[in-house]
């Protein structure tokens, strides 16, 4: 008896130790989860503009003048612009990428402007002159378009025109993921956009850490549900089925960020069945990444050119360039022809919008 006793208290002092284990393992895996999680979306504050090649406000404002606004989004406060107030044809929404802002698309700005459109840009949480301390996770870019579009429906002014949205990256995720909601949308161009968040984590987590990626996806899983609630587990596919709006998925079939193959809405195009989904996939050499695809040939060859020369620039001081010679080596660059337009696929978008608009107004 006295053996089973002993036995029997070994036995719970093994089953109390397994338990510790696997709760220590439980809640290692979470926190950690949690922190690397947090520092893959960090705040992203505009950079110098004085030591940067992109284009800005500044040298297009005598011909795009804004209107600056601001908005509710949950807790924070986010700024937007207006350009082409003049315009009556339609309003396009833009929705940027994660790390840039909304003059991150100033080329594709005026380019709509110049076609009749109102453009509306604004800066996602934590983003340039948006509020936040950061930008908190890929569901956070629906959210802050579902705030936007809220706001200008109750905007007189603008909610009488037709809605169209043109997102790049985590952008693109969020204008094709938003047709979930009962927004009233004309058409949708989702440009290097990705499925859901989870496709995405669980892509690149496979490139940080390989198999192991696997064993904390579920803890992934459970932060962002905590974040987010049932946003989290918006797929595109799942967005573009349930709706009949026209959607242009436009990607890189050498995509460096959001793999054609793996995360990308694209890569799910057999299962959508929306019959108004049409595709453009660039194979042009040296136009088919992540970032590139909106330039042209000479803007390629232009950006290597300026590349080649700041790194002479750079080896000529030792790794430490003085701040004014960096400084002048940036005023002399030509911003505007640095960031044109590739026209074949401005054609392409030019034509799904022509097409998406024709059909918005035979409804009315």
């Amino acid at each position: 008896m006295e053996g089973r006793t002993r036995r029997n208290h070994r036995a719970k002092k093994i089953n109390i130790t397994i338990g510790s284990v696997i709760l220590l393992y439980l809640l290692v895996s979470f926190f950690t989860s949690k922190i690397v999680y947090d520092k893959q979306f960090p705040r992203y504050d505009r950079t110098d503009e004085t030591l940067s090649a992109s284009l800005r406000h500044a040298d297009i404002a005598g011909d795009y003048p804004r209107i600056s606004l601001t908005f509710p989004s949950g807790e924070h406060k986010l700024h937007g612009y207006l350009y082409g107030s003049q315009n009556d044809r339609g309003l396009m929404v833009i929705a940027h990428g994660l790390g840039g802002g909304a003059d991150s698309y100033l080329s594709q700005i005026t380019h709509f402007v110049d076609r009749g459109l109102r453009v509306f840009a604004y800066d996602c949480t934590g983003s340039h002159d948006s509020e936040g301390a950061s930008t908190k996770g890929f569901p956070q870019s629906i959210l802050d378009l579902h705030a936007a579009l809220t706001f200008i429906g109750s905007q007189e002014e603008l909610e009488r025109l037709p809605v169209l949205l043109f997102g790049h990256s985590w952008g693109g995720y969020a204008v094709a993921n938003i047709l979930a909601y009962p927004h009233e949308v004309a058409g949708v161009i989702s440009v290097s956009g990705v499925n859901s968040a989870m496709d995405m984590i669980r892509e690149q987590g496979r490139t940080l850490m390989g198999p192991l990626i696997h064993t904390q996806l579920p803890f992934i899983r459970l932060y962002q549900l905590m974040l987010f609630g049932s946003v989290a587990s918006s797929d595109a596919v799942s967005a573009i089925n349930g709706t009949s709006t026209p959607v242009l998925i436009i990607h890189g079939a050498e995509d460096e960020l959001v793999s054609y193959h793996e995360s990308a809405i694209i890569a799910f195009r057999n299962a959508i069945t929306n019959p108004r989904v049409s595709y453009i996939t660039s194979y042009a050499n040296g136009r088919n990444g992540h970032d590139n695809l909106f330039r042209t040939d000479e803007a390629i060859e232009t950006i290597e050119q300026v590349n080649a020369t700041y790194r002479q620039l750079y080896e000529q001081h030792g790794g430490n360039i003085p701040l004014e010679i960096r400084r002048a080596f940036y005023q002399g660059i030509d911003r505007i022809d640095l960031s044109r337009l590739e026209p074949t696929l401005m054609h392409a978008i030019d034509s799904f919008i022509d097409e998406a608009l024709g059909t918005e107004l035979q409804k009315m």
